[in-house]
């Protein structure tokens, strides 16, 4: 049994922990993440310094990452892009060989998207699939494809990214209308609020009350959401389409209307060996993946 460091990076915080290479964690926690305040170029430093700290209580063989932004995988573990709203100055960085040189131990580097849908394939929702999508539904929408355990990374790196699809007719993208906050968006406009009055879980429990504007709002989501649903079918025609994200955990409510979507709009012979799960491995997902990617060498 060996132990790893694995590291999530997000725009908020920093997740951080130390596995087992049966994906056990000995131990989790976090820290702000501060890259608007220090700049996307300290994060290299945050990380070096948190693998050494638990390299004071474990004996490590290696550090697996999955962060925010395009990744370009191999032995610099570059991010290729990133946000400069969230993460000025971080495009660029060689994040795997600066970790790498400064801990002397073997350092993967994934994106965040792709890592939690490896980790959902290997312990969570997608176990034992040949083949899975994954969307996360957020402020924005992630996805990403994986194939007998292997993410399909395309030729830029950015494959997957069903957020950026573009709808017919209009001058908009798939995020922008089937996102939290497009849900929030809409939500708020009925109820005469600012969007920053409310979050996606009180939208939920308005429903719950038979809130019709929610419920209304709600629907939207689905439908929107079922469009892109419909595009993976088509395109991929995984054994498995996992939703993941915070809105994704109104299973109950979510789940009916997305298969009824799917089924009003995919022929039979293309869904009936595809099914709908829900992410079970929360904000573990992707630093579980990337330790699988690390393992596997995938």
């Amino acid at each position: 049994m060996k132990n790893y460091a694995v590291i999530d990076i997000g725009g908020t915080s920093i997740k951080y922990g130390c596995a087992t290479d049966d994906g056990r964690f000995l131990e989790k926690s976090a820290c702000p993440t501060r890259a608007r305040e220090d700049g996307g170029a300290a994060i290299p430093q945050k990380v070096i310094a948190l693998v050494k700290d638990l390299s004071q209580r474990h004996e490590l063989a290696g550090v697996a990452i999955d962060t925010a932004g395009i990744v370009r995988p191999g032995d610099d573990g570059e991010i290729v892009f990133a946000g400069e709203a969230t993460f000025p100055g971080y495009s660029g960085t060689k994040l795997g060989r600066i970790v790498r040189e400064a801990v002397k131990l073997p350092v993967l580097v994934e994106n965040d998207v792709n890592a939690a849908a490896l980790g959902e394939v290997w312990l969570g929702a997608a176990k034992g699939a040949a083949s899975a999508f994954m969307i996360t539904v957020g402020t924005n929408l992630g996805g990403c494809f994986v194939q007998d355990g292997k993410i399909w990374h395309g030729a830029s790196f950015s494959a997957g990214e069903i957020g950026y699809l573009r709808l017919h007719g209009e001058k908009r993208i798939l995020e922008d209308v089937a996102s939290t906050r497009a849900l929030i968006r809409e939500a708020a406009f009925s109820h005469n609020m600012s969007p920053s009055e409310i979050t996606g879980e009180m939208v939920f429990d308005w429903a719950m009350e038979t809130d019709e504007d929610a419920l209304a709002a709600i629907a939207a989501l689905a439908d929107n959401l079922g469009e892109g649903l419909v595009a993976v079918c088509c395109l991929l025609n995984p054994e498995v389409i996992v939703l993941g994200g915070g809105v994704m955990a109104q299973q109950e409510i979510l789940g009916p209307m997305l298969q009824q979507r799917l089924e009003a709009l995919v022929m039979p012979a293309m869904r009936e060996h595809t099914h709908l799960a829900f992410a079970r491995l929360g904000n573990d997902a992707g630093m579980l993946g990337a330790l699988y990617a690390l393992l596997h060498k995938v």
